[in-house]
């Protein structure tokens, strides 16, 4: 699918880098290439020669065992190699792979490489709509608009969680990202979760009523960075329209909010009487719904949150639980050990999936993560209370 997700792109449209926290579509199809030839490729095949001996150095993105790298705040000027180049590239390493999919010692280092290419196919779809905004033209990648289909406003329902001692986390077959283990117990006190995510149109009474004017409904960080960055609305507003994949397109009031930070959920919950979950509440809630529903990502199309009333899909859900390790958590070894383990400061744990999220890749136990600040992503919020 990544190739089909860059199928509208320009090579000039591919190049170009928005801000530091995103990359450019043709380097996240570049350094999931570079993920394929390096641990599984080079260190697995024998024989294999690498495509070229200097690509590493500019598609390794974080693995300090890998050697150096290409700044990442330098990554929209990698005007060569061209978007053909990358993806003549990526064909080989493909057909390359062949004999190595059969081998049953590698399936959970090829398990890795296939969520870490979903991971990036939503942040291409997320960089990308962040680097076209900047365009005063306010372009579109897809010329047609999804047809959102007809749903009623959230009926402002809850469910009710008993609480108790809880298990957490990944275990038994299945893939799973290692920050999702090991498998541990939590003792909830008993909430509810509200059954729908807050909509646009909440969020335009909560923004009527001054809610970016009041400094007694934010943390202090929140305050300080409302006040320095101006913020009077969530990413992607301007008066009753949205920017979108398909450029500006006008808002629609019943879909859930999205490109909202940390900061803004926390403060909306404040002034909702309300809270945000944690993880755990949240992963409870969720043990035995299915991660397969909701408006997640299934083609090469225009991502739009919907509002379906499903607890997966339609944009990532912060939460109030600060991204740290599980008990008894160990790294991996080598260099695919510096996956997750190594960002466990500063930022907030996210659940549930997005509608740029490909369908599968998410799961109950799925630990997003994204630093309080951060809002280009699909995220937004689903509402708790104790019970």
């Amino acid at each position: 699918m990544s190739e089909a997700l860059a199928a509208p792109l320009s090579d000039a449209d591919a190049t170009i880098q928005s801000m530091d926290d995103a990359s450019p579509t043709k380097w996240h199809l570049a350094h999931t290439t570079w993920f394929w030839e390096t641990f599984l490729l080079r260190d697995h095949l024998t024989g294999y020669r690498l495509w070229r001996e200097d690509w590493p150095y500019l598609f390794n993105s974080y693995y300090e065992a890998e050697g150096e790298r290409h700044a990442r705040s330098r990554r929209g000027m990698l005007a060569r190699p061209s978007l053909a180049d990358i993806l003549t590239w990526r064909e080989h390493v493909t057909q390359a792979m062949a004999p190595l999919f059969g081998r049953e010692e590698l399936g959970d280092l090829i398990e890795l490489g296939i969520a870490h290419e979903q991971q990036h196919q939503e942040l291409l779809l997320t960089d990308i709509k962040h680097a076209l905004f900047q365009n005063p033209l306010g372009p579109s990648m897809w010329t047609e608009h999804p047809e959102i289909p007809h749903r009623s406003a959230g009926k402002g329902n809850w469910s009710e969680h008993p609480g108790g001692i809880t298990p957490i986390g990944h275990r038994g077959p299945g893939f799973a990202f290692d920050n999702e283990c090991p498998r541990h117990r939590v003792l909830l006190e008993p909430f509810a979760l509200a059954d729908d995510l807050v909509t646009n149109g909440e969020w335009r009474a909560f923004i009527d009523d001054g809610g970016y004017r009041a400094p007694s409904l934010w943390l202090s960080d929140g305050w300080a960075w409302v006040q320095r960055e101006g913020i009077a609305g969530p990413l992607y507003w301007r008066g009753d329209e949205a920017f979108t994949h398909c450029g500006w397109q006008k808002r629609d009031e019943q879909a859930p909010v999205t490109h909202i930070s940390y900061y803004e959920a926390d403060a909306f919950a404040c002034w909702a009487g309300a809270r945000l979950p944690t993880e755990f509440e949240w992963e409870a809630a969720a043990a035995t719904r299915d991660a397969l529903a909701g408006n997640q990502l299934d083609r090469a199309g225009p991502p739009l949150p919907q509002g379906t009333g499903e607890l997966f899909g339609d944009c990532w859900q912060f939460t109030r639980s600060a991204y740290l390790p599980y008990p008894r958590f160990r790294a991996a070894e080598g260099a695919v050990g510096e996956y997750n383990g190594k960002f466990m400061s500063g930022q907030f744990v996210l659940k549930g999936a997005s509608c740029a999220t490909p369908r599968g890749h998410s799961r109950s136990t799925y630990r997003n993560f994204f630093y309080p600040h951060h809002r280009w992503q699909f995220t937004g919020l689903r509402l708790a209370k104790d019970a």
